[in-house]
């Protein structure tokens, strides 16, 4: 988390003061701390709004803080989103916009589209956060409901430079992605948003359908003279964070392997894939090992209970190990927070699914109905931290052998 941590990471590529104003705005689950970040090592005068998850603020002296809702956006983040796009309106040449982005940014900078509402958002996230969809097709989507996503906060503040700090919490640091790229041309269409809403069969509000068909909703592209003077540059990465851990690892005596840090897919069929090499690794005998991975998970909801990504990677991975002695696992979202539950993840040892029959639990049911949040709250396994005020992504780490 160290690797991650804003007040850490955000300093070192902070810019001269510019010769006319420094206006901060910024969204993400980490963007208070770096805007803490910003205050404490940027002399001069500075203003701005940034916009966080409810519980993730921190107190800041020149640069206002909001919060707002996460994962499925509400009054305050369009609020918040709207007054970030008048801030950064009719600035000159000499001026600075210094944008702080992290992951979330997205569902917090939430502006709809003049036709739209944030009703009409809402209802399309939900739908699209239960249907299994790749955070990048989802942000596709997003880009072309909003009047602030995909380029357009850049583009409102031009003549002005935006430098936009990212803290990546997205398989392969596409700032494209990142809070769908609110300062980064966009390539995708509005027929690309079109082919992921049909992929997933999403039912669409009429607004919305009537906007998508119009063709309103393309986005600022490459090579726009509007987005001429604005730079991104990543400041902390799930690769960072992993090497972090590899090198905790090795002085700990234990061999790591990274697997990688940008794996997608369904959490189960991840897990069982991961439970697969772990058991190799335990029959070879070599000495003890780590296999980490980070990247971002994706759960398709098809029963009624609860759980993010991580937990459902946790349970399905006690469940593919079956016991197997001597390998531990831990699954954590960096944020804090794995999907709407209030833990971060979970983990597991060779004694969980012995603990949870005992306790009258059938894991493998309780995996189908979706409810991992419920298996490992009865086994008391969950990992409860709270806002770490940062985002990574996905922390995953199994654990085979005891170290010499």
């Amino acid at each position: 988390m160290a690797a991650a941590n804003p007040l850490i990471v955000v300093p070192p590529f902070l810019p001269p003061r510019p010769k006319g104003r420094c206006v901060i705005v910024g969204a993400g689950k980490a963007a208070a701390c770096m805007a803490r970040a910003v205050e404490e090592h940027m002399p001069g005068p500075l203003s701005g709004l940034v916009v966080t998850r409810y519980g993730h603020g921190v107190p800041c002296r020149r640069v206002e803080v909001v919060e707002a809702a996460h994962p499925v956006p509400d009054a305050a983040g369009e609020a918040a989103a709207r007054r970030i796009l008048d801030a950064v309106r009719g600035l000159a040449e000499d001026d600075l916009v210094l944008c702080l982005i992290s992951g979330g940014g997205s569902a917090l900078l939430s502006l709809p589209a003049p036709a739209l509402t944030i009703k009409d958002k809402r209802t399309l996230t939900q739908a699209l956060l239960k249907s299994g969809a790749a955070i990048s097709e989802i942000n596709c989507v997003r880009k072309h409901l909003s009047a602030i996503k995909g380029g357009r906060l850049a583009a409102a503040a031009f003549p002005a430079r935006t430098l936009t700090l990212i803290i990546s919490d997205v398989a392969g640091d596409n700032p494209e992605v990142i809070a769908s790229g609110p300062t980064v041309a966009d390539p995708t269409t509005v027929a690309d948003a079109k082919a992921v809403l049909e992929k997933y069969a999403i039912g669409l509000p009429a607004a919305v359908a009537s906007f998508l068909d119009g063709g309103s909703g393309e986005t600022p592209k490459p090579g726009d003279e509007r987005l001429s003077r604005a730079e991104t540059v990543l400041t902390a990465t799930p690769r960072a964070a992993l090497a972090a851990a590899a090198a905790a690892a090795r002085n700990a005596g234990f061999e790591p392997i990274v697997l990688g840090d940008a794996i997608e897919g369904e959490s189960r069929d991840v897990a069982r894939l991961q439970g697969k090499l772990a058991m190799q690794a335990a029959a070879s005998g070599d000495r003890p090992g780590l296999l980490l991975s980070g990247g971002e998970t994706t759960v398709t909801v098809r029963g009624n209970g609860r759980g993010g990504p991580n937990t459902e990677f946790i349970l399905a991975l006690a469940l593919a190990l079956n016991g197997q002695p001597e390998v531990r696992a831990i699954a954590c979202d960096t944020d804090g927070f794995d999907g709407g539950g209030d833990n971060a993840g979970a983990h597991i040892g060779p004694d969980t699914l012995g603990r949870a029959a005992e306790a009258g639990l059938n894991a493998a049911a309780m995996l189908e109905d979706n409810d991992s949040y419920g298996f490992f709250t009865a086994l008391g396994d969950l990992v409860i931290t709270g806002p770490t005020l940062t985002n990574v992504n996905d922390f995953r780490a199994i654990l085979i052998g005891e170290p010499s």
